[in-house]
């Protein structure tokens, strides 16, 4: 075999060695705990009076028209 095939087979063994111990430590983090809670978070109106975050606004009396 010639020296740059050893070398890429040195360098994907690297990269699957990276992967793996990536893949185990975003399970271990807890990545994966909480699958479902973001795609329906993004769903939720923001504007929406009832969400008790929200305060509704007291109407400035400078912005009153004459």
């Amino acid at each position: 075999m010639s020296g740059i095939m050893v070398f890429l087979f040195i360098l994907s063994g690297i990269f699957v060695l990276l992967i793996i111990l990536g893949v185990f430590w975003s399970i271990k983090s807890g990545q994966f705990d909480d699958l479902e809670g973001p795609a329906e978070r993004i769903l939720m109106d923001d504007d929406d009076p009832l969400l008790p975050t929200r305060r509704l606004r007291q109407p400035d009396e400078s912005s009153t028209i004459d």
